[in-house]
């Protein structure tokens, strides 16, 4: 039965080339198994490699063992053995003086491919193709030659690091922000990286025939639970065809009355006609858009390099856009309701995927300093002029190369989000359909760099969730996970079915202690007043035994600022506090004689400290006794 939380959870290409110059070729042996770490091969001791010592143009010195393998035409590979499930880096003492525009460089584990641009580089240099689970067992290490041309010294398996989840910030980056709005992110502090929260996009615009519970009804039916988090869209709130559809007042009722937190995004639409268009003059929303200039949807005259450009009709436009927006959100402040805000998202969009190398929307087609120009004017807009401090502002980043040139900045964001998409593309389970269940660690661990884990990390968007297990062991702690809207009956992407989503992995996270659901985020969760901080308990130093008289002493180290301790037996299927009578000075209880030998007890101490009890504490620190 899965425990409720709420007790323990307060507010808390290049061509073929020949060798020029090399000392020898044989052939290469294959590594031996080995469970010592960091586990470490020569290049040139390798399967498939050979032996060089002098490569193509500038020649890198310095190697380890007899030389290096140059990647060429052949795959260089071997195995290594592990004694648990778990998270691996690999790392390559590598050169590369091809192309110094970077080359792409590829390592296969077990099957599963991973690229990266590797930089121009006359020497060694040590490049991290990140984080891997491996199975316990042998696992495969492959260097297949699809680019290629990668000189090779020594590749290094090593025990990947745990992130510290404590080093992500509750402090918002408005400083004027609403008590609601700081208990909300003091809470999503203190469960990140230890539980993960469950979170649901709804549909809008009337789908399922204005059912806008129809996802949380399909998820109580399917699960036994209603997710935590409630997605919207503020995108029908415009001075275009702008009109209500109930989305704020669906935000109030969630937050105030179900007690479940809001997360909102914002596609704000803009003219196709750009250049006819009259500011203020209602649009049909079949000729809105919300798409890049260049995608053939977009809007041809509407430049988003003037958005932040006082005296043009962009900036005006944008202006009006805030306008409607802020009104809503207003509504949110005063109803004491934060949110998590995600606007101007997927920015970057799938950048380097298409031939012409834009963005998906209109907000990110002019690239990442005009990007960043609109995320501030934003803020400031909001923050400054309306008056808004119930945001919690969150970011949607990605793993490219140059993602972190389109940062706004710590000053200007709150959390970093994640958006999974990957059963229809660049899957990486080897799988060519169903649902992807990988927890991608590679993408969590690039946006936990982007800030050095200063910001928490989120799973904003998704299609499949990810597997309980894959989630604990990959140690890909994101904050939540909040799959797109079912189209269900009314058509659209449905994301809840058995296409995207495991049905018996859905039902096992969503009912286990890890994931957070509706009904257990904590009755405080809003609370404008001050966590209570209760104490941690004593830990039990040692114990003696009176063998004689079937007795046993406890001792303990002293808690600061106790008033009195207390004994908590585990009998009958409950703990019980036996007594709260030990005075403050005490470090040692004696039991009551004759207890029943060779029977088992637990036991912990539990102290009272400015009138609060750790007896719950003590329980995390109770021992196990067998009376002799």
């Amino acid at each position: 039965m899965k425990n409720r939380l709420r007790k323990g959870i307060s507010v808390l290409a290049a061509s073929a080339l020949t060798a020029v110059s090399f000392s020898s070729v044989m052939p290469a042996n294959a590594a031996s198994s080995s469970d010592s770490f960091p586990f470490v091969i020569e290049g040139e001791n390798m399967e498939g490699a050979s032996l060089w010592t002098q490569n193509y143009g500038p020649n890198p010195e310095g190697y380890s063992g007899e030389g290096f393998n140059y990647l060429t035409n052949d795959t260089a590979s071997f195995t290594v053995n592990v004694p648990e499930d778990g998270m691996y880096t690999i790392t390559v003492r590598a050169a590369q003086v091809l192309d110094k525009g970077g080359r792409v460089e590829t390592v296969k584990v077990n099957g599963n491919k991973t690229s990266l641009n590797m930089p121009y580089s006359e020497e060694w240099m040590d490049l991290s193709f990140g984080n891997f689970r491996l199975k316990k067992g042998e696992n495969l290490i492959e260097f297949p030659s699809e680019y290629g041309y990668m000189a090779i010294d020594k590749v290094t398996v090593d025990v990947a690091p745990k992130h510290d989840y404590s080093l992500a910030t509750d402090v918002l980056s408005d400083k004027n922000a609403t008590p609601e709005t700081k208990a909300l992110m003091s809470y999503l502090k203190s469960v990140y990286g230890s539980h993960i929260i469950a979170g649901q996009q709804e549909i809008y615009g009337g789908g399922h025939k204005n059912n806008y519970e129809w996802e949380n009804e399909f998820l109580k039916n399917l699960t036994g639970e209603v997710p935590a988090i409630r997605g919207v869209d503020f995108m029908n709130y415009n001075p275009l065809y702008g009109w209500d559809d109930g989305t704020t007042e669906r935000c109030i009722e969630w937050a105030t009355k179900r007690n479940g937190i809001v997360t909102a995004s914002w596609h704000i639409n803009i003219p196709k006609d750009f250049d006819n268009y009259t500011l203020g003059e209602p649009v049909g929303w079949q000729e809105c858009t919300y798409k890049n200039y260049q995608s053939g949807q977009g809007s041809l005259s509407f430049d988003t390099r003037n958005v932040v450009v006082k005296g043009t009709k962009e900036y005006d436009y944008f202006q009006l856009a805030m306008e409607d927006l802020a009104e809503q959100l207003l509504r949110l402040q005063e109803a004491g309701v934060p949110v998590i805000w995600r606007p101007l998202h997927e920015a970057q969009g799938n950048e380097g995927n298409y031939s012409d190398g834009t963005a998906w929307f209109w907000w990110g087609d002019r690239g990442a300093e005009t990007y960043k120009e609109i995320w501030k004017l934003l803020y400031t807009t909001l923050t400054e002029k309306y008056g808004l401090h119930n945001l919690i502002w969150e970011y949607n980043s990605y793993d490219y190369s140059n993602s972190a040139t389109w940062y706004p900045g710590d000053e200007y964001v709150d959390i970093v989000a994640y958006d999974k998409y990957n059963v229809e593309y660049n899957r990486g389970d080897g799988k060519s359909s169903g649902p992807n269940l990988l927890a991608i660690p590679a993408k969590f661990d690039s946006l936990y760099r982007l800030t050095n884990g200063k910001k928490m990390v989120a799973m904003a968007e998704n299609d499949t969730i990810p597997a309980l297990d894959n989630l604990l062991v990959e140690d890909a702690g994101w904050l939540y996970f909040c799959p797109w809207y079912d189209g269900g009956e009314d058509g659209g992407t449905a994301f809840l079915g058995e296409n995207y989503q495991d049905y018996d992995e859905l039902k096992k996270i969503y009912q286990s202690d890890y994931c957070i659901t509706l009904d257990e985020l904590p009755l405080d969760l809003y609370s404008t007043k001050e966590p209570v901080v209760i104490p941690d308990a004593p830990e039990i130093a040692s114990i003696d035994y009176s063998e004689k008289y079937h007795q046993v002493r406890f001792t303990w180290k002293p808690v600061d600022g106790a008033t009195n301790y207390g004994i908590a037996v585990y009998l009958a299927g409950k703990w019980r506090i036996q007594t709260q009578s030990i005075a403050a000075s005490a470090t040692t209880y004696t039991t009551p004689k004759n207890l029943t030998p060779g029977k088992t007890y637990k036991v912990a101490i539990a102290a009272k400290v400015n009138g609060q009890l750790t007896a719950e504490q003590a329980i995390k620190h109770a021992v196990t006794i067998t009376v002799k």
